[in-house]
């Protein structure tokens, strides 16, 4: 299985990273909590594209393990047929 790319994610992380520096400053420089609180949900927005990438992941391995037991398991299944002549 090929793996995802990460190029969506890492723009994401970039993006919002760089509104919350740049929110919470201005907001800091002129005083203005609404701006600082703006920045604060972007720095919020990073760990949450972080955190559903990487459990994006962890799931997409699981779905690779149980379609590779199923394949497991569909050749068994056919060696057993074949071994009792049941090939239909």
């Amino acid at each position: 299985m090929k793996p995802p790319s990460r190029t969506p994610t890492t723009l994401a992380v970039g993006f919002l990273s760089l509104d919350a520096l740049l929110l919470a400053y201005a907001g800091f420089a002129w005083r203005r909590p609404v701006l600082v609180a703006a920045g604060a949900l972007c720095a919020l927005g990073v760990v949450l594209v972080v955190a559903g990438w990487r459990r994006y992941r962890r799931t997409l391995v699981d779905v690779d393990e149980a379609r590779r037991d199923m394949k497991e398991e569909v050749a068994s299944i056919r060696d057993l047929l074949h071994g009792h002549h049941l090939n239909n």
